[in-house]
């Protein structure tokens, strides 16, 4: 059986990788919608554009570098794929009484609330996974179909040079797709993650991944509200300020 202390570890690990794709993107699309709904902004950017652009660019290419290392099945241990595929394969870890173990590491005196919060937790089967695996195979069709190609041959290695080919690979691109796809892979750490430390079943809650819903309509409660909101008004805000007399 895995080592609960490994599990850990890579879930930690995928973390990192979903909400590091999630912010590359996110800034590099706030800049953009940013300075079209605001001419002031615009002017800013146009101080240093050789700056903005190389910025832009780096956010961009890191997006899709991080990309395949979450949807590449076979890469190394950031792959998605691997970390459903360890929880599957040991469910063992999500009984109540390894729950407990955890709890017990956290609190001092979880012996205390342990037994009635246990009568709370769902402890999940393979079905579960297998629900999770199907969503998670949705979206790698979407990558391998439309991003990988550009990761591939433009971002990781220079397989295309000609500007026509290029312009091919992004044709295949959608902005909304892929903030949907960004949007699950930090969904699915965060259902993954209850489910593993506090016992929650296992489903994917509703998140918005619009920027320029989240522009127009902010979160009533910011310092709650999902990580690509809260980059995403960040971006507004600094940009806004320092652009009053640009």
């Amino acid at each position: 059986m895995l080592a609960s202390t490994d599990f850990s570890h890579d879930l930690e690990l995928f973390r990192t990788e979903a909400e590091g794709a999630l912010q590359f993107f996110y800034a590099w699309d706030a800049v953009h919608a940013v300075a079209a709904e605001d001419r002031k902004v615009h002017r800013l950017l146009n101080q240093a554009p050789m700056l903005w652009n190389t910025s832009l660019a780096a956010l961009q290419t890191s997006t899709f570098i991080a990309l395949g290392r979450l949807f590449d099945p076979d890469t190394n241990n950031h792959s998605i794929t691997r970390l459903l595929s360890k929880a599957h394969s040991n469910l063992g870890m999500f009984s109540k009484e390894s729950l407990a173990e955890r709890k017990r590491k956290q609190s001092e005196n979880a012996d205390e609330w342990l037994p009635e919060y246990l009568n709370t937790v769902y402890v999940p089967t393979s079905d579960d996974f297998r629900r999770l695996k199907r969503h998670l195979a949705q979206r790698r069709k979407i990558y391998e179909a439309n991003y990988k190609p550009l990761r591939h041959k433009v971002f990781a290695h220079r397989g295309v040079s000609s500007q026509a080919e290029v312009a091919d690979l992004y044709a295949k691109t959608n902005i909304r797709e892929l903030q949907q796809l960004l949007v699950f892979l930090r969904r699915l750490h965060e259902t993954l993650w209850q489910l593993y430390f506090n016992g929650h079943k296992p489903v994917l809650r509703p998140a918005r991944f619009s920027v320029q819903r989240i522009l127009d309509q902010p979160s009533p409660n910011p310092k709650r509200a999902a990580l690509q909101e809260r980059l995403v008004h960040e971006v507004r805000s600094f940009l806004k300020a320092h652009s009053t007399d640009a």
